[in-house]
């Protein structure tokens, strides 16, 4: 890394704060500086192809730098630069994108309201879920519960949301009314001879245990993503999502879906929702929504919910919410262009396709040392790190070993997510067969090498 007075590196160091990042470290260190990119593959400052098995940061589905979705962003600011959808101000991309949104959604879900970010989507959807018991005359119907482990953003009430205590450490959080239960890790928090229905039944259980503590009347909505993906790709147990839903039911609690890494084919089926049988009150989405080429969120809202939404705004004289970037006319053009590429290549049994290599890829890996366990759905999944492979014994938490791991395998140009003892993968859909057989190949090699050096920890 050049480290010259006028390079890169030390200007990043002199003016940029960066996120999920150890600040001081940063100082020492320096950052990794990302060049160009195309395909699956990164190419930093000092010439090294990387091989990104994770989308950037879940979102990049088309690889990088795909040229359809630079002309149609090209095409659209030249156009129209900007418009908003304020006081019944409308555009076309707008209009067509929602139009495309809701005939690929499950049918509950009837209007659509576009923001930026996952974290916006998410704040939003909160505010629908208070606004709407507000207008049912019910405003003591405040509480939200999520999980633990569950990421649905890092903004004031989304980072309240999500159950990560870095993530609220310092910063006054969560706020009061934001409760959390346990992550469905049946690996890892099962006990001895639970059944997947056991344990699932047993977690249903807990959350109607803390409702009733804390009072049916006083819990607005339930959060969760149909997979747990920043945590490192946890799957639910099997049942677990029936039996939630009949509890929220049972007590009138509304459930958002928090689609933003799984939606779009990532679970397998276009929404994680199918793949998992939810019916949701209320969807967030973003990410693949424009492969990450551009800032687009959005929240599908059912239609008992916008039947509120419609009583309470004509009570209130308006609907007193929304964002400038919401449903940029760019940034809709190339969503829509994305969803147009996703439908040309088939893309369900497109990634069905994939999933055989991928999964042939991970079932190699499992025999592993220090695997112990492997969730895979669709083009997603998470990998558990362990110390004894028999009993699922974890290596402690201050060994880094997903971080170890993730600073071997670029070394072996690999890029992953990983989060405590778990790495994950959820490669763009662009990715070819021995592309996915490279990740095996650099990923073995990665967890040899850290093997090596905590063997004698057996």
């Amino acid at each position: 890394m050049n480290t010259g007075e006028n390079s890169l590196a030390a200007r990043d160091i002199e003016h940029l704060v960066h996120p999920q990042t150890n600040l001081q470290r940063h100082l020492e260190e320096g950052p990794i500086i990302v060049d160009h990119a195309t395909g699956v593959w990164v190419h930093d400052d000092e010439g090294n192809a990387l091989l990104d098995s994770v989308s950037g940061l879940w979102c990049a589905s088309l690889g990088f730098a795909p040229e359809r979705l630079a002309r149609a962003a090209y095409e659209q600011m030249q156009k129209m630069s900007y418009a908003h959808l304020f006081r019944h101000n409308s555009h076309e991309p707008a209009i067509e994108l929602a139009e495309k949104l809701l005939s690929i959604a499950p049918p509950s879900m009837k209007k659509v309201h576009f923001q930026s970010t996952g974290s916006e989507a998410n704040d939003v959807a909160i505010k629908l879920i208070w606004y709407y018991h507000n207008a049912l005359g019910r405003p003591e119907k405040r509480k939200l519960i999520a999980r633990h482990k569950a990421y649905h953003g890092s903004s004031v009430s989304a980072g309240s949301l999500t159950g990560k205590p870095d993530m609220h450490a310092q910063f006054n959080l969560p706020l009061d009314g934001f409760l959390h239960v346990e992550c469905p890790d049946y690996y890892s928090n099962a006990r001895d001879g639970e059944s997947e229905e056991d344990y699932a039944t047993r977690l249903a259980d807990d959350l109607e245990a803390v409702i009733v503590e804390e009072g049916p009347d006083t819990v607005a909505g339930f959060f969760a993503e149909p997979v747990i993906g920043s945590s490192g790709v946890i799957l639910p147990p099997k049942t677990y999502f029936a039996k939630v839903q009949a509890v929220l039911k049972k007590y009138d609690i509304l459930f958002a879906a928090d689609e933003v890494i799984t939606g779009f084919g990532r679970t397998g089926k276009m929404w994680g929702c199918e793949t998992f049988a939810i019916q949701p009150d209320l969807m967030s989405c973003a990410k693949a929504l424009s492969a990450g080429a551009l800032p687009i969120s959005a929240v599908l809202i059912g239609d008992n919910i916008y039947q509120a939404m419609l009583s309470q705004s004509e009570r209130m004289g308006n609907f007193a919410h929304g964002h400038t970037y919401g449903g940029h006319p760019a940034c809709a053009a190339v969503a829509l262009e994305t969803l147009r590429i996703y439908e040309e290549m088939d893309l369900i049994a497109h990634i069905g396709r994939l999933n055989f290599p991928f999964s042939d890829m991970l079932n190699e890996i499992s025999d592993h040392p220090l695997v112990g366990n492997v969730d895979l759905t669709g083009l997603l999944a998470g990998i558990e790190l362990v110390k004894n492979k028999e009993t699922g014994e974890a290596y402690p938490a201050d060994m880094n070993l997903g971080a170890k791991v993730a600073d071997a395998s670029r070394s072996h140009g690999l890029l992953h997510r990983y989060a405590g003892n778990r790495i994950a993968f959820a490669p763009a859909y662009v990715i070819s067969e021995d592309e996915i057989g490279e990740i095996g190949i650099r990923l073995r090699k990665s967890l040899d090498e850290v093997h090596a050096e905590f063997g004698d920890s057996q």
